[in-house]
């Protein structure tokens, strides 16, 4: 049972090809369906390996890296539809990539990364997750109305921008922190 937060990221991993497909294919329902299982399938793994302590490293390193996956496949099919401006889409694959060589520079040059997602990132995470579905949604079924779709989309870029900013400020404060010899 201890594993079974990493068969649900492993699980999670193995729904993008299928939604970015069932998008592609115009089959908007199905990928609205893949796409929430997989959302819910976040939520799940988190609660899991924190309610009974089913932690591992290859969990914290899979579940992020599934996370940005999923998010960034989706945003670019949907972009590359007409769903999703590529305004907002470059901006979310923007954030990822910052983050990704920003740890990867911080791991290579300071050390190990120790950490977790900040309340930003997490409502960042939740807000990307609400705009795809509804975006699914109103491609799906013709609802939610424009409006909340644009309304959603600002709401998105900007937890997009301050988390991208909060997550630099976090490396740079945590490197400037460390003693001179270990920088």
């Amino acid at each position: 049972m201890r594993h079974l937060p990493n068969i649900i990221c492993f699980i999670r991993l193995a729904l993008i090809w299928p939604i970015a497909s069932a998008l592609h294919a115009g089959q908007q329902l199905p990928a609205l369906a893949l796409f929430v299982a997989a959302a819910f399938s976040d939520g799940l793994d988190g609660y899991l390996a924190k309610r009974f302590n089913w932690t591992s490293e290859l969990g914290k390193f899979l579940d992020p890296v599934a996370d940005k996956l999923l998010l960034v496949t989706v945003f670019v099919e949907s972009a590359w539809l007409g769903l999703v401006p590529w305004w907002l889409t470059a901006a979310v694959v923007a954030r990822d990539v910052l983050i990704g060589l920003g740890a990867l520079v911080y791991r290579l040059w300071f050390g190990e990364l120790r950490g977790r997602p900040t309340i930003i990132s997490k409502i960042n995470t939740a807000a990307q997750l609400m705009y795809v579905v509804l975006v699914m949604l109103r491609a799906a079924v013709g609802v939610p109305p424009r409006e909340l779709l644009d309304a959603g989309a600002v709401l998105t870029l900007i937890t997009t921008v301050v988390s991208g900013l909060d997550y630099v400020i976090t490396f740079t404060r945590r490197a400037l922190m460390l003693p001179a010899h270990a920088r």
